[in-house]
Formats: structure tokens, C-alpha cells, sequence
């Protein structure tokens, strides 16, 4: 059984009054000076209450990077936001249902609440909820990756004056975790390590404190409202890494969240304007196809998704990056082609997290270019998989950001690397030296090397066998028509970087091998009997008559010959085959395994695949059957198109319900991508 571990963080709680908020109105923005879009509300459902430490159904928001989250209370019992999550001990465990409650008092009795409204944007959480006297509104946003800061307004909605008590409590649910009273502040300890937190409020005499092993209390002085006048309060939430800060600048980020008594409404200004823009440039790039409200909020929530996602550089994590999600405990770390399509959509508008995205795969890369699977920010908690890696997508990513900002440095940077990464298909998974790579393994087990196409279970590889080629290096014995592809337009990137660092030679020597790998794979893959492209035997005479998802990407990366594409298409486009509810899914309908409810890759549809087929039909001129096949996804997906249901893992192609994972990063980046003008 995993230990768990607790990351030190400190919590800050300030007391003040200021202005509530700001409102969500068009204004001009002051960098670009274009009018902004109103960011949509209530794109995804947050509201719940953990039922446990471990429960991951529930919607979070974090922001920033940050390595905790929020939900929202979904009743007027529970007067404080649901959590924080933490996403740094046992990866992920909720600290309490509420570890900070408001609670109000009159004449000596808990004010009760009968009615609650919640509300979500891009920026912020916040819900009100109402007596017959008082009105409550909390408000949380993220001030950095560290500091969540929260404000309460409390109003007397009565005809007359009223007089309460307010009241702030703490709690805290795992066993590791506890309270203790230090000197001026309330102590968060932990028993797994040296970690601890502080809870830190305004020194006044007139506030009392009772402090208890797993709870505390403020009990403020009573205050008297007249009739529509308020009172006003905020406290922040913080969670640091103090082994990996110095004692200043750790100390620099606890004044910064005690400073938020004067800077609240300036920062939450900032915070809101910052999404309004990165929303402005997103719709600025759309396709005229995606003309619309619906797709601009669609737009909205697929930012949203990716921001829940986002993680800062923590323990063996040296940059930022986004988690695949947050829900499944096994996918708190950073996967290899997640990594390059996450980095592929960011680039679209925060270029900076997505080169931080790449960077933070690249930082693991072996000596001989092999790149692990998955790396994680502690392996004490789970280790790295250096079993297998991925598709190679990492170039695609890299040019994708460049063509964004033009940043030659960085493509300085990862050249080298991306050269290494590259030639070490060639050297550990060319079984036949042919010039055609296979999927593999570095520990001898088919199981690895399945999941090195990215396809753990696909159905192509049912009969494959496994052949070693040297000391931690195997493959399968068949030659892959996507792996092929993939490294064919590794080459075509490879040598546009190198036209960008003026390197002629190398110019010179990708664009040649990327001729002679394009013969190949028309000439082998490609069955002009069934006018589709097909894995073969390693001696490239047999077609594996698996047809799948795999068989377009030639299409995705231009290797194909245009009539090998108009083929392609009418197999793609026939209800019988691909064409579904949920279009373009990974396995044939007709074929005997295909399996779309919970077959993982025998048959739901992945929205990497698919988009990879609506770029294939647009690359050769079939832009009406790509957009006819994305609008049927987008509309047909359950949830897609619709408020409070979050973006899934994958999508059952024949009633179109969302399967595996909520919140999934890479799905939300290639339809971010489908909807923008590449």
C-alpha cells in the first residue's frame, strides 16, 4: 500500500471589508484595446460535497497551476466551499468536506438558510445562499498557484436593523492531518512527514479561538447591519512546497496572500481580465464554420477543462504541465502524447505553459533518446513508467508554438533533443533495420509494448508476439502504419526547424529520408483491394486486416496519395463503418470485436483519432465531409454541447455517452483546435 504524504501548506485567514467583486460587462481591454466578450457562467457543474476522503465524482476548480481545487456546496447546510483537494498526498484526498465554514449567529441560535444559488465563470467560484433576513455570497478565485483567496459579503435584506454573530470554523477529515494552537496561530501538523500549515488571522483581542485536534473556532464580535447594508470579510487558502522555496520567497508569498485586505478588487479585476482576453483571442481564431454563441461558450469550457488540468512545477515535475485529469488517481503526472497535444492546443493562446508542457517531458529523456511513458511529481507515491513511451507528436507540438510566437531560442533548445528522441526509434524499435519502426518495449512484457502505440488494447494487436532487438530494447512483430506516418511528419518538422537555425545539412538530410519514408509507407501499408491503410508483418507482405483509427493518420500527416486518400474517404464517410452517431471511433463497426460501450480502444471514440481524421479529410480538399463528421461529434457527444456535463476520456459512437474519465485534457485540446483556424 502507497504512504501517503502530505505537501507543508499554509493557510491565511484576513479579515477586511471592501467592494464585492466586479461585474462581467463588455469593457475595452486596455493590451489589445478590443471590446471583450462576457464570459459565459455556469459552464460546468461544480456543486457537491465530498462523501469521502477518496471521492473523485465530483467537479473541481482550481486555476493558476495550483495543486488543490474547490467544488461548490450544493445546499444551504454547508456554509463554506467543499474542500480544498489535495492533489499532493495520495494522489489527491479531500482535506475536509469544508475546511472553513461561515456560520452566523442570532440571539444565541445558527442562522438558517432556506434557499442557494451557485454560480462559476472562468475565473471564479461563488454561491449565495438566504434566511428570511440575511443574504450570504461567497467568492473564491486564485490570486497564483500558491493562494486562493475567498470573500464573504454578508446583507441585511430585512426592513430593519439586525444584530449577528459571525462565526468562522475549521475541520480537517484524514487521520495524517491535525490542528494545534502556535503562539499567535492555529498550526495544521501532519504525521506522515515535516510538513505543517498555518492558519493566520488579524491579531485581535476581541476575536476569540478555541483550537482542537481536528477543529477550530473564531467567534467574532457581534455586529449590528441597518437594513441593505453589508459586512465584508476575506481569508485566503494557501498550499506551498517549502522544500522546494526559500525561506524569502516563501515568506515574500505569505505577505502577498496577507496583502489581499488591501488588494482583493485589484486582483480579481486582473484575474478576470486575463480570461477575458485569452477568450477574445480564442474566438478571434475560429473557424467561420463555428460562428456562433453555442461554440464560443463550447470554446469557453474546453479552456476550462485544460485549466482544471494545469499544474505548476512541483518535486520531480521541473515544469508546468497538465494532468490528463484530475479524476483518476493514477493520472496525477504528466503522460508523453498527452503532453505533446496538450502543449499543441495551448500554444493556441498561453504558448509559455505550452513550451513548459514540453520541457517537462524532455527534462526526462534518457541518453539514448528513449522517452518515458509517464513521470510523476513524487515516486514515492508512484514511479515513472520507463516500461514504454508514446508516439512520437513531439515535434508537431514544437513547431505548433513556434508558429505561434517565433520563439528561435526554444526551438534552439529542443532541436538536439528532438533529434535524439527521434533516431532512437531507429536504433531500439527497428527490428529488420528496414527503416520502418515498431511499437515495443524496454522490459520484454506485450503488454508494455501495446501500450507504447497508445492503443493499449486495440484489437491490431491481438496476434502480435514480441522479438528483441538489443538490452531494453523490443518490438512487436508487425510495422505500424501510424508510427510510420507519425515519424514521417517528425521529419517534415525536424526539417522546417532546421530552415529556422539555418542548419542546410540537416535541411537537407530530413527532407530526403522523409521522401524515402513516404514511398514506403504508400507503397506497403495501403490495401488497393479494400482501399485502406493497414498494419503489415515485419517483412511488409501481410496486411494485419484490422481496419481502425490507426489507418487514417497517413491522411493526418499528408503521406498519402490523394487517390490512397479519396479511398480513405468513402470508408470513413459509410454509415456502416465510421460514419455513426459519434463519428470516426477507433475500430470499424462491421468488424467482429468492435465493442463501443467500455471497449476502450476496441471501438469508443477517442477525440485525438477523430480529430486526426477530420484534419486528414481537410488536407486533401474534403473540407464539407470533415465539417458534416465534426458537427455530428460535436452536437452527438453527450454532454458536449451542453452546460454542466464535463468533457469525457472517450464517447460510446453509437448512443454517444460519454465513457472513462471526466474532465479529460487531450479531449478538450483537439476539439479546442477543431474549432480554430489552424
Amino acid at each position: 500500500m502507497n504512504k501517503q504524504y502530505f505537501t507543508p501548506f499554509v493557510l491565511l485567514i484576513i479579515g477586511s471589508v471592501f467592494t464585492f467583486g466586479c461585474s462581467s460587462v463588455q469593457k475595452e481591454n486596455t493590451a489589445t484595446g478590443v471590446t471583450s466578450v462576457v464570459l459565459p457562467k455556469n459552464l460546468l457543474d461544480y456543486t457537491g460535497t465530498p462523501a469521502s476522503d477518496f471521492d473523485k465524482d465530483l467537479l473541481m476548480f482550481s486555476d493558476q497551476g495550483a495543486w488543490f481545487a474547490y467544488s461548490i456546496p450544493e445546499n444551504a447546510d454547508q456554509q463554506g466551499f467543499s474542500g480544498p483537494f489535495l492533489m499532493t498526498q495520495d494522489n489527491g484526498i479531500w482535506s475536509s468536506p469544508a475546511m472553513v465554514e461561515l456560520e452566523l449567529h442570532q440571539e444565541e441560535e445558527p442562522v438558517k438558510f432556506t434557499s442557494h444559488n451557485s454560480l462559476s465563470s472562468l475565473g471564479y467560484l461563488e454561491f449565495t445562499q438566504s434566511s428570511n433576513e440575511l443574504e450570504v455570497t461567497q467568492q473564491l478565485f486564485y490570486t497564483n498557484s500558491n493562494t486562493a483567496a475567498i470573500k464573504i459579503k454578508i446583507t441585511n435584506t430585512s426592513g430593519g436593523p439586525r444584530i449577528f454573530v459571525p462565526v468562522l470554523k475549521g475541520q480537517l477529515s484524514p487521520e495524517s492531518l491535525s490542528f494545534e494552537q502556535k503562539e499567535n496561530n492555529i498550526r495544521v501538523n501532519t504525521s506522515v512527514n515535516d510538513s505543517y500549515g498555518i492558519l493566520k488571522f488579524p491579531e485581535n483581542e476581541s476575536v476569540k479561538s478555541e483550537v482542537a485536534e481536528k477543529r477550530f473556532l473564531l467567534l467574532y464580535p457581534s455586529i449590528e447591519l441597518a437594513s441593505g447594508s453589508t459586512f465584508e470579510l476575506v481569508y485566503s487558502q494557501s498550499f506551498f512546497f517549502p522544500a522546494e522555496e526559500s525561506e524569502v520567497s516563501l515568506q515574500q508569498k505569505l505577505n502577498a496572500a496577507g496583502d489581499l485586505q488591501q488588494s482583493y478588487s485589484e486582483e480579481f479585476e486582473v484575474r478576470h481580465l486575463e480570461k477575458q482576453q485569452i477568450l477574445n483571442n480564442l474566438i478571434s481564431k475560429m473557424e467561420e464554420t463555428w460562428q456562433g454563441e453555442e461554440y464560443r461558450d463550447l470554446l469557453a469550457k474546453l479552456v476550462l477543462t485544460l485549466q482544471n488540468n494545469w499544474r505548476s512545477p512541483a518535486g520531480n515535475l521541473k515544469y508546468a504541465g497538465l494532468f490528463p485529469s484530475y479524476h483518476y488517481k493514477w493520472f496525477h503526472g504528466f503522460w508523453a502524447w498527452d503532453s505533446w497535444k496538450h502543449a499543441a492546443a495551448l500554444a493556441a493562446y498561453d504558448p509559455e505553459l505550452a513550451k513548459d508542457q514540453v520541457k517537462a517531458m524532455y527534462d526526462h529523456l534518457d541518453e539514448n533518446g528513449f522517452m518515458p511513458d509517464v513521470v510523476y511529481r513524487d515516486n514515492l507515491i508512484e514511479e515513472n513508467n520507463y516500461r514504454d513511451t508514446k508516439p512520437p507528436l513531439s515535434a508537431w507540438a514544437v513547431w505548433k508554438i513556434y508558429e505561434a510566437d517565433a520563439d528561435k531560442e526554444f526551438l534552439k533548445e529542443l532541436f538536439p533533443k528532438l533529434e535524439k528522441q527521434h533516431q532512437w526509434w531507429y536504433t531500439d524499435r527497428d527490428h529488420d533495420r528496414d527503416g520502418l519502426a515498431e511499437y515495443g518495449s524496454t522490459d520484454g512484457t506485450l503488454i508494455a509494448a501495446k501500450w507504447e502505440s497508445g492503443m493499449d488494447n486495440g484489437v491490431r494487436f491481438d496476434e502480435s508476439k514480441l522479438l528483441k532487438n538489443g538490452e531494453k530494447a523490443y518490438s512487436l512483430d508487425q510495422e505500424s502504419v501510424d508510427l510510420n506516418a507519425y515519424l514521417y511528419a517528425e521529419k517534415n518538422y525536424l526539417a522546417k526547424i532546421a530552415a529556422v537555425l539555418e542548419l542546410d545539412s540537416k535541411i537537407r538530410e530530413y527532407e530526403n529520408s522523409a521522401a524515402a519514408l513516404k514511398t514506403k509507407i504508400q507503397n506497403q501499408f495501403f490495401d488497393t483491394k479494400t482501399g485502406w491503410f493497414y498494419d503489415t508483418s515485419l517483412n511488409g507482405k501481410d496486411f494485419i486486416k484490422v481496419r481502425g483509427s490507426e489507418g487514417w493518420i497517413p491522411l493526418f500527416t499528408e503521406v498519402a496519395t490523394p487517390a490512397q486518400a479519396a479511398r480513405m474517404k468513402e470508408t470513413m464517410m459509410d454509415p456502416q463503418h465510421f460514419n455513426l452517431k459519434v463519428p470516426l471511433q477507433t475500430l470499424d463497426a462491421t468488424h467482429p470485436a468492435f465493442e463501443p460501450d467500455g471497449g476502450y480502444w476496441r471501438g469508443p471514440n477517442w477525440l485525438d483519432q477523430a480529430y486526426f481524421g477530420f484534419m486528414g479529410l481537410r488536407n486533401y480538399g474534403y473540407d464539407t465531409e470533415a465539417n458534416e463528421l465534426a458537427h455530428k461529434l460535436l452536437h452527438q457527444a453527450e454532454g458536449v454541447m451542453n452546460t454542466g456535463k464535463s468533457i469525457r476520456e472517450n464517447y460510446n459512437p453509437v448512443t454517444g455517452e460519454g465513457l472513462e474519465a471526466e474532465n479529460f485534457s487531450w479531449s478538450a485540446a483537439h476539439l479546442l483546435m477543431l474549432l480554430i483556424n489552424e
